[in-house]
């Protein structure tokens, strides 16, 4: 992928600045942008390095990692079971930043929550840290269209109504990949505030379009944030080339237009790992960050 589209795609930001001074509490495009959080070094973990990750292991944290990349909103989420509950400790670094979430169903290594969601872990964070404002549930589709949840839909509208009935209203996030869009999990998604949307395989990130408009028609009523993925997980390589700027270029047409209320770039342990798009997403990242958005209808 070569470096330079970041600006060029920067070159074409339209000019919506008269929208943004007719109110004082415009958000701007850096205020919808997420980054996916782990510990420091979680996928050099795995042995073998499975995903082909270049060396050596990331030594940031999510906030230092949130900090180089321009972010100010954290989506953290366990990884391989880890960091365990209590969540005070790693959430304190994070109390800087706009906004965190946590998980309560963390990745599908996370074999912890297959049993028992960290529900009550996050709910105690509630009142010590005015900036978490949701929880979400990560690799929550299965390929089983009898259980098509890691958790019934009648289970997860219980953890919604736990999250918004708490010391303050939380919201309730599940993950959704292109590859779950065939089974039955419509009745999951209406139990849910909103949905992170990913495309684990880097070639079909060309199909990102039209796979987004399936879970449009799927969930039409939801709250949709697009996933950015730094590396290709499904190929275990770098991203193939232009799929970083097209999927960029999409993202903040639909977070411009209202079509996707965020952009969520994961993650926070690839950020030093000298990896092209994440250069290309950090000069994105400044070059559009400012850039108010216009005051929705």
């Amino acid at each position: 992928m070569c470096g330079g589209w970041a600006e060029a795609v920067a070159a074409g930001t339209p000019d919506t600045r008269g929208a943004a001074e007719e109110g004082d509490m415009a958000d701007t495009l850096r205020d919808r942008f997420w980054i996916w959080g782990h510990e420091a070094g979680s996928y050099h973990r795995l042995p073998g390095n499975p995903w082909h990750l270049p060396g050596p292991p990331s030594r940031l944290t999510p906030a230092e990692a949130a900090d180089d990349m321009g972010i100010p909103n954290v989506m953290m989420v366990r990884f391989g079971n880890r960091p365990r509950p209590p969540f005070r400790e790693p959430a304190t670094p994070l109390r800087s930043l706009r906004r965190q979430v946590w998980s309560i169903v963390g990745d599908a290594g996370s074999t912890d929550n297959d049993r028992e969601p960290d529900l009550q872990s996050v709910l105690d964070l509630a009142t010590e840290f005015p900036n978490l404002s949701g929880a979400i549930m990560d690799d929550f589709f299965r390929n089983d269209p009898a259980r098509p949840g890691r958790y019934s839909v009648d289970q997860v509208d219980s953890f919604r109504r736990r999250l918004h009935d708490g010391p303050r209203p939380l919201d309730l996030y599940a993950v959704t990949y292109t590859h779950n869009l065939d089974l039955p999990i419509a009745g999951h998604l209406a139990a849910v505030d909103a949905t992170t949307f990913w495309t684990w395989h880097g070639s079909q990130l060309w199909d990102l379009e039209a796979n987004f408009g399936r879970l449009e028609a799927l969930a039409p009523g939801l709250r949709k944030l697009l996933g950015i993925y730094l590396w290709d997980f499904g190929a275990g390589a770098p991203l193939p080339p232009g799929v970083m700027e097209h999927q960029c270029r999409l993202g903040l047409e639909w977070l411009r237009s209202g079509r996707v209320e965020g952009l969520v770039f994961l993650a926070s342990c690839l950020v030093d790992c000298d990896i092209e798009a994440v250069h290309d997403a950090r000069r994105l990242i400044a070059a559009v960050g400012d850039e108010p958005l216009p005051p929705r209808a």
